[in-house]
This record gives C-alpha cells, structure tokens and sequence, in this order.
C-alpha cells in the first residue's frame, strides 16, 4: 500500500522571506495554546526555533502577525494578531488550492513509482 503523495507549499515572497508549513504550522500551534512555546513543544521544536519563526514572521509583515504580552502574575503569553489570522487563512487556501490542482498529477505520479517496501 503507498502513502498518498504529499504536497508541501513553501511561498516565497521576497528574497528574504518565505512562507511554508513550518511557519503555517507554529502559528496554529499558538492559535490553539496562546503560547509559543507550547506550540513549539507541540511540533517538537525548541522555544528558540519557534521565537526565530515568530520574529521572521513579525518583521516581514507590515503589522506583527503574533502579539505576545510578558510574564508575571496573570502569566505571559501569544496570540494571533488579525494579521496573523488572515495570512494563516490565506495560506491554508493556498494549501487546499495547490492540492486540488495538483491532484491528479500526484496521483499518475504515484502510480509511476518502483516498489519501495523494505521488502524488496
């Protein structure tokens, strides 16, 4: 049995920055947790790792796309700005449209592959 063909879309949108899964993929995390490094643990990434993403995110959008606020006694945390929300939504329908167009290509594609079971 063969795994689906995967489609990963990496949007680069100047030459210093590019949009992909990763990135896409934190900013959900910090969606559903409001922490960057829950969301980072989640995708088994360092803090370090995950802050780096936020802050290439924040500095190449025109408004941050993460908001965070500090420690203390209600504790710290992150959320989504409405930047943020929109170019994660922006993204996902990239990603669903690039696997719709691409679907029956990948699938033919597939079909073209060698046997690559460890048993053979």
């Amino acid at each position: 049995m063969r795994d689906e063909p995967v489609l990963r879309l990496r949007v680069k949108l100047s030459a210093d920055f590019a949009m992909g899964p990763g990135k896409a993929d934190i900013l959900d995390g910090i969606a559903r947790t409001g922490s960057i490094s829950a969301a980072g643990r989640a995708l088994g990434m360092s803090y370090r790792r995950a802050w780096s993403l936020v802050e290439a995110m924040n500095a190449a959008f025109a408004a941050p796309v993460v908001e965070t606020s500090r420690g203390g006694a209600e504790g710290g945390g992150a959320r989504l700005s409405d930047t943020g929300e929109a170019v994660l939504a922006l993204y996902r329908r990239m990603q669903e449209e690039a696997l719709a167009a691409t679907e029956g290509s990948r699938a033919d594609m597939a079909t073209m592959l060698g046997d690559l079971s460890d048993d053979a």
